[in-house]
């Protein structure tokens, strides 16, 4: 099966049929590029391509644009042919260009042919340079006054900077595969730092920052031989510019420095009372301006570390506008469609045509009838269809399984107390075909491929077999009584389904920092529908080693049809040493949860039968 729009009768018109009413009438011309002044004499490289009319044909002097803000260089400088020169930008510039849109490509300040230095991941300075970049876009000849914006992980991310700096040009962004929150959804999920992150994806951006392409080797988007650095503007005709600029870059921050120091969110680094986790991300902003900005929210059930939560609180917390979300059987950047059932690696579904529908909306100003398809859809693995909601999340958490004596899931809690001891290895971990490789740029077709077999090394629990298949859509949510022996632990949480054979499929996971555990009420700015915590220093509470207390937190959100004849797993680690630190440090400790009495341990699941 594929991830076709056609697979289920979720739109009025798919995004394959309307694209078919939107064929492309103009040719993409070279780029012209040039250098863009900020405020503080920062020069950032910026490529402009406009519609050019083809043959006999007239094309009109002003056009509503889409920039796309990358620290991934806007277009390279390459040796030979045969290879595109802006492989991050190139989808879009093909597909909106040709249909009538002016597109503006960025290098942001620190990255590419731009000068300045990169003080944080996705600094508030480079938030104000999206604003600066928009008067510059509205002042040229060739723009009508509109701006959007989209792009994937970082790129989305920016074009969520852009839209939160209340700029009246810009009307509508569409954040693909983006965080909300950097603390939460990227480096720290459930508190706990992410080392695919703050190693791998640090050693890419420094490759990429300061022109090293010898070690840009291990990630496949950026090692064709042919690509010689970033491509310098038009007035740098012999590179002099360049060389300058990466040599600004060198003073750039390390992300792997850095990041201890925001080890609680919206807590300020040492050197700056104003640079914390909340001023380097989009929800911080966006809370000030809702309903302002029309956006469409656009992730994956595979998306790296919780990036999927973010497109989700993005959606809950933008009330007012045209407001949507679409979540796909998806990796990072929708490069694989990661369902063990997919007809093939590669996603099938238009995503840029759905992207389309909506920036004609709001952008060129043309009736689509998108404001008549419901405003969230999202695709069900192993079913393999796609489904339309009127809300997040489809239906409630409405059956709860307890853990129960001799690794089972049971309906009832047991009625006497014991309780299941597991003792942590940090040799533990989850391999290298999960969500969180795609984070560091590497490449992964067979996603939780050789999951068969890890939860041998895990404390597990399993549900009797379903005796008809049912529909697992939303959150499902574990509410665990425990003790540890130490001060604190991590609980990583992962849900699968044993199928008829006894083969186990992973279906989602989730984790808890236990410093962390207590919960709290959202923001009116930040809304969700799973347990929410500040993770503020102030509210972290360390555990009393060998006294239970309670964890309530939400797996990762998933739409999965189960099979008649399977079963339930959940199991339990207090590690993931392939993509996560150990907590506590060279102490691996005693885990001991409890089952039945008033205390017993659950998960509450999302059921549809």
């Amino acid at each position: 099966m594929a991830d076709r729009d056609d697979a289920g009768s979720a739109w009025r018109i798919s995004p394959t049929a309307y694209l078919q009413r939107r064929p492309a009438t103009f040719d993409v011309p070279a780029p012209r590029s040039c250098y863009v002044t900020m405020r503080d004499g920062v020069r950032l490289a910026v490529d402009v391509y406009l519609p050019a009319a083809k043959s006999g044909e007239a094309a009109p002097g002003r056009f509503p644009t889409i920039v796309i803000l990358t620290p991934y260089y806007r277009r390279f400088k390459v040796t030979g042919p045969g290879v595109d020169p802006s492989p991050n930008a190139a989808k879009y510039r093909d597909f909106f260009v040709p249909r009538g849109y002016a597109m503006v490509v960025v290098d942001v300040r620190g990255c590419g042919a731009s000068f300045g230095t990169r003080d944080s991941f996705r600094s508030p300075r480079e938030r104000e340079d999206h604003g600066e970049i928009a008067d510059w876009i509205v002042a040229q000849p060739w723009s009508d006054g509109v701006i959007g914006s989209t792009g994937i992980s970082y790129l989305g991310a920016a074009a969520c900077f852009l839209a939160s700096t209340g700029h009246p040009a810009v009307k509508a962004i569409a954040p693909l595969f983006a965080v909300h929150d950097t603390y939460a959804d990227h480096v720290f999920p459930g508190g706990i730092m992410c080392t695919t992150i703050t190693e791998n994806y640090d050693d890419l951006v420094r490759a990429l920052d300061l022109d090293q392409r010898d070690r840009l080797a291990p990630y496949p988007y950026f090692n064709d031989a042919r690509f010689a650095g970033p491509q310098p503007v038009d007035e740098d005709a012999d590179g002099s510019q360049l060389a300058a600029a990466i040599e600004e870059h060198r003073d750039s921050f390390r992300l792997r420095d850095l990041a201890p120091e925001l080890a609680y969110r919206e807590e300020a680094a040492s050197h700056d009372p104003e640079l914390h986790s909340g001023a380097c991300s989009p929800y911080w902003y966006l809370a000030k301006v809702p309903g302002k900005v029309n956006i469409y929210s656009i992730s994956g059930w595979y998306d790296g570390s919780a990036f999927v939560n973010g497109s989700i609180a993005r959606f809950l917390s933008n009330p007012g506008a045209d407001n949507r979300l679409l979540v796909g059987p998806w990796d990072h950047g929708a490069r694989t469609n990661g369902s063990p059932w997919r007809a093939a690696p590669e996603s099938e579904f238009p995503l840029l045509a759905e992207v389309l529908r909506f920036f004609d909306e709001h952008l060129a100003g043309m009736d689509t009838g998108i404001r008549d398809e419901a405003p969230v859809h999202f695709h069900t693995v192993r079913e393999e269809k796609w489904q339309a909601a009127p809300a997040w999340p489809p239906h409630a958490a409405n059956s709860r399984l307890f853990l129960d004596v001799q690794g089972r899931l049971s309906p009832a809690a047991p009625a006497s107390k014991s309780t299941a001891e597991y003792k942590v290895k940090f040799t533990t971990g989850t391999g290298r075909q999960t969500r969180y490789e795609r984070l560091g740029a590497l490449a992964v077709i067979d996603y939780y491929g050789d999951w068969n077999g890890r939860e041998d090394r895990l404390l597990t629990f399993t549900s009797a077999p379903f005796e008809q298949g049912a529909e697992l859509t939303g959150y499902a949510t574990v509410q665990l009584h425990l003790s540890t022996s130490e001060h604190d632990a991590s609980v990583f949480v992962y849900l699968s389904e044993v199928d008829a054979s006894g083969r186990s499929w992973f279906i989602t996971e989730g984790q808890l920092r236990l410093l962390h555990r207590e919960t709290a009420q959202c923001p009116p700015g930040y809304r969700t529908t799973w347990p929410y915590r500040t993770f503020y220093r102030e509210d972290a509470d360390l555990m009393e080693p060998g006294v239970p207390e309670q964890a309530r937190f939400a797996l990762l959100p998933v739409s999965w049809r189960l099979q008649p004849g399977s079963r339930l797993r959940l199991a339990l680690a207090g590690t993931d040493c392939d993509h996560f630190a150990q907590v506590p440090h060279g102490r691996p400790p005693l885990l001991k949860f409890t089952l039945g009495g008033a205390e017993a341990s659950f998960i509450d699941l999302p059921i549809k039968g």
